[in-house]
């Protein structure tokens, strides 16, 4: 299934109008059910539904292990953009009053609504405990590379990636998707799925870094982040809080590391 469409546009050029084709990342909205009952709806780029429910399940806390999924299926066939997700009698029970999204932080784009601060998110998600050391050029290297491994962006210009290594710099994971949370949640819910989860000892993303990413990589226990593109100041925060590293890409091709420096090599 192609996740673009080709449309064509006017290019104006040198002093001149032409007419060609243009490659257009698509956007749809993905239901997420829960026991039965709407939870959220995303706007994302169609494809990996499953594993896009599983990844943003786990990023909400709604799952802690493969295991917690009862059963995760489309609603009406597999073009549906409805997934719904039943939870085993165990965790349902385990996790109560978290469906009260009134009373629980939220992982969505939308943010944090204005209701809670940097400190009780640092509640709801304990410190990334992994004793990982990684090399920095060879993390560099691959955040250099990532290009190399986004055929939508190449296609489209206009898609996000997320790709989740291994400690010995093996690609374990990649998603593109037009929003940057909604490439992590595929990434991630592809090797939760897969129960490979703990091989993760590093993510690189094609975008800023927000503190919503922040916490899907606590939540799925990655312990480094390297972006293209600077930090909030939020996200520095917490991620000093959950004892994650973030970097970024120099103009002159290094890093900028902004804490966990001593996970850096």
């Amino acid at each position: 299934m192609n996740n673009w469409t080709n449309k064509k546009i006017v290019k104006w050029e040198n002093g001149k109008f032409e007419t060609q084709d243009g490659a257009f990342v698509d956007e749809e909205p993905l239901s997420i059910r829960i026991q039965g009952a709407p939870y959220s709806v995303i706007m994302r780029t169609p494809g990996e539904e499953l594993a896009h429910a599983a990844g943003f399940c786990l990023a909400e806390g709604i799952v802690d292990r493969r295991q917690d999924i009862a059963s995760l299926a489309f609603c009406d066939g597999s073009d549906s953009n409805v997934v719904a997700v039943t939870l085993t009698k165990d965790r349902r029970e385990k996790i109560g009053g978290r469906f009260d999204r009134r009373e629980y932080v939220s992982q969505s784009s939308c943010g944090i609504c204005g209701k809670h601060l940097v400190e009780e998110l640092r509640q709801e998600i304990s410190p990334v405990l992994k004793q990982t050391e990684l090399d920095i050029g060879k993390c560099l290297e691959r955040l250099e590379n990532l290009n190399r491994i986004q055929p939508l962006r190449s296609k489209t210009r206009a898609a996000h990636a997320a790709a989740i290594f291994d400690g010995a710099y093996e690609l374990l994971s990649v998603s593109e998707d037009v929003g940057r949370h909604n490439a992590l949640d595929k990434a991630v819910g592809r090797l939760f799925l897969d129960e490979k989860l703990d091989r993760a000892r590093f993510l690189v993303l094609s975008s800023r870094i927000s503190y919503e990413l922040v916490q899907k990589a606590a939540r799925a226990r990655i312990p480094a982040i390297f972006a293209v593109s600077r930090p909030t100041t939020l996200a520095v925060s917490l991620a000093e809080g959950l004892d994650i590293a973030l970097a970024s890409l120099t103009k002159k091709g290094g890093l900028f590391i902004y804490c966990g420096r001593h996970r850096l090599i």
